[in-house]
């Protein structure tokens, strides 16, 4: 692997020579022969909320700037329908399914990753990187209960990140604080923290008792503590000199992930930088209300966007943008009323954040795992759309190959040469994951076993993919997934049977049987 890097490298170089392209970052990175990696992650952003992707109601001049200028990736996805499994594959290069408490994690929930396992961030920091986390975490934090206000034992920088400044679950989820390399940031000592999710703390207002203190109306489930008006998942008292401004919070991620460009420039660095847009509650900066007609959700859509332009102008300024490795993708599928009143359901018109495919976020179908992914490297990537099949969970073995490592995770492939837009062949299949329900992805066809459970989340408005018997479907004719094909191509239900099962093996958690006939 290290060699064919070396090829791959010395081919780019040799092409920047031969059109006088070479600058001094291009010296650089040919003389260390690691690039920056930098992977954005955004968190509920659909497949078609990009204007590269088909979007029309929404503009996203940065997200397709990457796409058009590298490879746009149209069967790329995530590991699972949701932010917890998602990230834990993202990470470790493991199927999230393998692990049973891999699912959507309070604030207050112990480290999920185990530390004895290999991360991205851990493998590049082996081959010299700087490594850093900005932004959201939602993997646990801590080995039991943490106590916010001294350091929390284990997190992401026991995980192989040098830095990591984040927010420990999600914007609607208490503590609603900033955690810098382990505390608590602004913290008052003589106003400790306490954290349950289990019961309130004694005279703390909520958003079920006292809806008179609420800027934004819950709908469905976050009606504990109150925040900045803001009514969320589980309890807080104290640490009000810590508490973020929901409103500012993008910026503020942005300006820490600039700092750290700056600060480690000189040497090969790995940023993730995980905004928390367009998750809920929708809070974008006063200076992008009203950027779109969609409401709070559209508009979150445009501020990410917006920080993906001022970070590559970051990259440019500082000279390092055509040494830099860029991936950009989403941690699950879109969805628009996913726990407070906002008007993304109102306002969305005819916007289609999933584009043409069905589901969303939580889902078996397509729109819960198929996201936007984008592969950029300025100078050295062909600009290009690609229908190759890859996942979230290659990138660690990928960068491995990069690089030069020799590591390989136990699910992830190694897809440099995809990522790097070289490859005429991608994955041959995939097996995805939804609430602890396991679909199976191979060529152009998708099964579906059959679950219990409602149609339709009528909670959120998105079809689950509960079937009563197996769905059998072909993306490439139907990417909707309208025609469910299994009673029409019998042998072709049980070959794709037949592989899910030999590759699932033990590490499956379902109770339902998939029988062969």
């Amino acid at each position: 692997m290290k060699k064919r890097f070396k090829l791959i490298s010395s081919f780019f170089v040799a092409i920047g020579l031969i059109t006088g392209c070479a600058s001094s970052s291009s010296v650089k990175e040919t003389n260390t022969g690691k690039p920056n990696i930098i992977v954005i992650y955004l968190d509920d952003l659909g497949y078609g909320d990009v204007g590269a992707y088909g979007a029309k109601a929404i503009k996203t001049p940065n997200m397709d700037r990457l796409a058009n200028g590298g490879v746009k990736f149209t069967n790329g996805y995530a590991t699972s329908a949701t932010c917890t499994p998602s990230r834990y594959g993202l990470l470790t290069g493991v199927y999230p399914w393998r692990n049973k408490d891999a699912k959507i994690l309070p604030g207050s929930a112990p480290l999920l990753i185990d530390t004895s396992l290999v991360t991205i961030p851990r493998m590049l920091k082996n081959e010299g990187y700087n490594t850093a986390i900005v932004g959201k975490w939602h993997l646990g934090l801590g080995s039991g209960v943490s106590d916010w206000n001294s350091r929390i034992d284990i997190g992401p920088n026991e995980l192989g990140f040098d830095y990591s400044y984040i927010l420990a679950a999600t914007q609607d989820r208490v503590p609603t604080v900033y955690i810098k390399d382990g505390y608590v940031e602004n913290l008052d000592p003589n106003d400790p923290i306490q954290v349950s999710y289990e019961k309130n703390f004694e005279g703390e207002p909520t958003g079920l008792d006292n809806p008179e203190l609420l800027k934004m109306k819950w709908h469905h489930g976050h009606n504990n503590s109150i925040v900045n008006g803001i009514p969320r998942i589980g309890f807080m008292k104290g640490g009000e000199s810590a508490k973020w401004v929901d409103e500012d919070m993008a910026d503020n991620f942005l300006l820490k992930a600039q700092d750290y460009i700056k600060s480690n420039k000189e040497q090969p660095f790995f940023l993730y930088y995980a905004l928390q847009q367009p998750h809920v509650p929708r809070t974008p900066n006063p200076r992008f209300v009203g950027a779109t007609d969609l409401g709070p959700r559209g508009d979150a859509i445009a501020e990410a966007d917006w920080c993906i332009g001022q970070l590559l102008e970051t990259l440019e300024a500082e000279g390092i943008l055509e040494n830099t490795l860029i991936v950009l993708s989403s941690d699950n599928g879109p969805v628009l009323n996913d726990g407070y009143y906002d008007d993304a359901e109102e306002r969305n018109g005819d916007h289609t954040p999933a584009g043409v495919l069905r589901g969303g976020k939580y889902s078996l179908y397509d729109a819960g795992t198929r996201v936007p992914f984008i592969s950029y490297w300025k100078g050295r990537i062909e600009p290009q759309t690609s229908d190759l099949l890859v996942c979230q969970v290659d990138l660690l073995n990928s960068f491995a190959s990069i690089v030069g490592s020799d590591f390989s995770s136990q699910d992830g492939m190694d897809l440099s040469e995809v990522i790097l837009g070289t490859a005429t062949e991608g994955r041959k299949n995939l097996i995805l994951e939804a609430t602890s329900r396991t679909s199976f992805r191979e060529g152009d066809w998708v099964l579906i076993p059959p679950y219990k459970g409602p149609e339709v989340n009528k909670q959120v408005n998105i079809e689950m993919g509960n079937l009563e018997d197996f769905g059998l479907f072909n993306l490439k004719e139907d990417p909707s997934q309208k025609v469910n094909l299994a009673s029409s191509e019998p042998e072709k239900l049980e070959e794709m049977k037949r592989t899910f099962l030999e590759l699932r093996g033990d590490g499956f958690q379902e109770t339902e049987k998939l029988e062969l006939k």
